[in-house]
């Protein structure tokens, strides 16, 4: 049987698990808004952690929190940080829009610790979750801080070691393939001949460009809200309040992150973090292409392009015996798609602030995590059982090369584009070679099309 203990808050007596290490607020919030199984990501909170351990600091600087309080502050948090008490964070997405209540979930896990560290120290002080933990502060201010924060810490530490991962292994196979010459496609047709390491440098750079694009972003996101408290003006916080902390919050995380120069601006506009999703929306739609382009090149193995091979990582039907399926290539996409529904959901959530105040932000910073998430994990995942195992199918690609009516284009120069066209639709309709067509025409020797006609000649 579950025994209780009495909280109380402004609103009253409520009782409350006496396993559980929350307050009145959070649980007022548990029972009221039950609602979907999506929770508060960990991220979130432990992002909170590092501002609340950052804010105590500066208070006790600032002559306003004592050093003890501070102290029992600072260890909790720590302990949050760590990972120690998660179980004890269990709100939902869909609370309060301005995330209120997980900041007070946060408030008073650290006050309830706290308190049990001061008593283990003899001291008489008693933290409240309020006028201690969330001095100088208002929901308003560092539920948008810690979302920067924790979106800034998950880019840096879950993604950009992926696309690093990813963009190196391209590199290799850029100059691994560098002298393997194969058909170039666009409109899903024939074009002319390129290398397949110069068609692989193309993926590359999209990576390439994806990273740099987002490290810019997160320039922006590094601008921080706190220090406004409720509505932009700073009341009840000092006039360094939001600067100190942003320092402090480097010095914590290693990270850089600076006091925002409008805080009215910072509380009631989320651009930021749709400017840096956006970026994740671009890599997004690179990595569609890319996986689109493996699975395409791979298809067959004797009815498809079959120019690459892709590693066998498990049955590919329940009715079909030995079949394989680009399977790292469908997660992967489906993937990209969510991240598109998610930027939709980011953008429209950030369109919807009223006066000193955007209230999505739990929908915002949810859909951004799980963005990064999976592109994180999606990444690693295509690229550990999918990217290292690409190998080139030299014959067919020699074949496809041969076979290519689109080599034609080096004539161009010499007899010009009606005349070309005119070999290159002969020799389709008939069936004949290039140079069988070419030769027929007169217009120019066998000599002088082995000379022209050379794919070697055409990929530089």
């Amino acid at each position: 049987m579950t025994k209780f203990r009495i909280e109380r808050d402004s609103i009253g007596e409520i009782q409350v698990p006496v396993d559980k290490m929350w307050g009145a607020q959070t649980q007022r919030s548990k029972e009221n808004f039950a609602i979907g199984t999506e929770l508060m990501p960990t991220e979130l909170i432990h992002a909170f952690a590092v501002l609340k351990k950052a804010a105590a600091k500066v208070n006790f600087d600032l002559g306003t929190l004592s050093e003890g309080k501070m102290q029992a502050i600072s260890q909790a948090a720590s302990e949050i940080r760590e990972g120690k008490w998660d179980e004890h964070f269990p709100l939902v997405v869909w609370q309060t829009g301005s995330g209120t209540q997980s900041n007070m979930n946060v408030n008073e896990v650290i006050a309830h610790r706290g308190n049990q560290l001061l008593k283990e120290s003899g001291s008489e002080e008693i933290l409240h979750p309020n006028d201690d933990v969330n001095k100088s502060q208002s929901s308003n201010d560092t539920f948008p801080t810690a979302m920067h924060i924790a979106a800034v810490e998950v880019v840096q530490t879950m993604l950009l070691p992926e696309l690093a991962r990813l963009k190196q292994t391209f590199e290799k196979q850029e100059n691994d393939f560098k002298d393997i010459i194969k058909i170039g496609r666009t409109h899903l047709q024939d074009a002319t001949p390129l290398t397949l390491g110069q068609e692989i440098s193309g993926w590359k750079h999209m990576v390439v460009k994806s990273e740099e694009m987002i490290r810019e972003s997160l320039v922006h996101v590094g601008e921080l809200a706190i220090g406004g408290t409720a509505v932009g003006t700073g009341i009840n916080a000092h006039a360094e309040f939001g600067e100190r902390v942003a320092k402090e919050v480097t010095a914590k995380t290693g990270l850089p992150f600076v006091s925002s120069a409008n805080k009215f601006h910072a509380l009631t506009s989320h651009d930021q973090l749709v400017y840096t999703h956006g970026a994740l929306k671009a890599l997004a739609a690179d990595l569609m292409k890319i996986a689109n382009d493996v699975r395409w090149l791979a298809s067959g193995p004797r009815s498809g392009i079959g120019e690459i091979t892709i590693p066998a990582n498990e049955p590919g039907s329940s009715i079909m015996p030995g079949k394989v399926n680009p399977t790292q290539s469908e997660a992967l996409t489906m993937v990209a798609t969510q991240i598109m529904g998610n930027d939709a959901t980011i953008g429209f959530a950030a369109s919807q602030g009223n006066f000193e105040l955007n209230v999505f932000k739990p929908v915002i910073f949810y859909n951004f995590m799980q963005s990064v998430r999976l592109l994180s994990d999606s990444v690693r995942s295509f690229h550990d059982h999918c990217v290292v195992g690409i190998q080139p199918n030299v014959e067919q690609l020699s074949h496809h090369v041969s076979n290519s009516l689109m080599l034609v284009t080096a004539l161009n120069p010499h007899i010009g584009y009606e005349n070309a066209a005119k070999i290159a639709t002969k020799a389709h309709e008939s069936g004949s070679t290039l140079k069988e067509a070419a030769l027929q025409s007169g217009l120019l020797t066998e000599e002088e099309f082995d000379l022209i006609v050379d794919p070697s000649k055409m990929i530089r």
